[in-house]
């Protein structure tokens, strides 16, 4: 998605990518990255442009996902994907055939993290309490903290833009297969 952006902006990715992390760093969102970068430039109207692009594909996937989601399913564990997505993520999730069993995004919840509703909206997904649903994320302020807040028990997995940003309460796991531990 970030290369897309990238190539969008007409900005070398390392750029982007070296200035999200900067900023993200220091509790400025990513959306002003942009701004900074590029001023002048519509972002959100680009944004709406690049939506198709900015789907979920195969090859946005990091490689433990196949094999521990299959582990997990094997072991009679569900597993929900729900996330701060457009509502074009949904259907291209879904495609991907991951085999979760419920699918579920920002935008069509009406409601983003680190919201305590978005938490509350996965409890009832899963149709199950708080407190047995774990929930991993790859952030500390959008996922770790407002999943604990909500009786859940947060996974942390540190990777992506967000890796390292942010002191995390619990220590990370390296990939999704160390869930089957």
């Amino acid at each position: 998605m970030w290369q897309g952006w990238a190539e969008a902006l007409s900005l070398p990715f390392d750029t982007l990518w070296s200035a999200l992390r900067e900023d993200i760093a220091q509790g400025i969102s990513h959306r002003h990255t942009i701004q900074r970068l590029s001023p002048g430039v519509d972002a959100m109207a680009l944004r709406r442009a690049r939506l198709a692009g900015d789907a979920p594909i195969e090859a946005d996937l990091y490689p433990d996902v196949r094999p521990a989601f299959a582990a997990l399913r094997a072991r009679g564990i569900r597993i929900g994907i729900a996330g701060n997505q457009p509502l074009e993520a949904a259907p291209a999730l879904e495609a991907l055939e991951l085999g979760a069993e419920f699918i579920a995004t920002s935008a069509g919840w009406g409601v983003q993290k680190p919201a305590p509703d978005f938490f509350a909206r996965v409890a009832e997904a899963c149709a199950a309490p708080p407190e047995a649903i774990t929930y991993v994320g790859d952030r500390v302020d959008n996922d770790v903290l407002p999943a604990l807040a909500a009786g859940m028990r947060p996974a942390f997995i540190p990777r992506g833009l967000w890796a390292g940003i942010g002191q995390s309460p619990i220590p990370g796991i390296g990939s999704l297969t160390d869930l089957l531990g």
